[in-house]
């Protein structure tokens, strides 16, 4: 079994920062690429940012210059640096992974969301 678990959502004013973590746990075999995704109320969930087990990354171009996406392969953790935030941020922020279990067969996890709320 794998979970993400994912941290560090809350509230905050906008052009303020914060940093969501999510770390990969349970019979892992390999990751590969990671990323994060988020869901506003009606809206679509969206592709907020994605990285490689190689380190090559992807931005929204909403995000791009003001979010920065990072992992420790180590740690099965994957990182989001979000600064500037607008209250267009608001959402709720979810962890992916592909991930490969003790079977060594690739499935898409999903961690479970954390809250982001921006004020204006």
């Amino acid at each position: 079994q794998v979970q993400l678990v994912e941290s560090g959502g809350g509230l905050v004013q906008a052009g303020g920062s914060l940093r969501l973590s999510c770390a990969a746990s349970g019979s892992i075999r390999s990751i590969n690429a990671m990323g994060w995704y988020r869901q506003a109320p009606g809206k679509q969930r969206e592709l907020v940012a994605r990285i490689t087990s190689g380190g090559s990354t992807n931005y929204a171009d909403s995000v791009k210059g003001r979010f920065t996406v990072s992992r420790d392969n180590a740690k099965n953790t994957v990182y989001l640096q979000m600064s500037s935030l607008k209250p267009e941020d608001t959402a709720v922020y979810y962890c992916n992974g592909q991930i490969a279990d003790g079977s060594w067969r690739y499935r898409n996890y999903w961690g479970q969301g954390t809250q982001v709320t921006v004020s204006s």
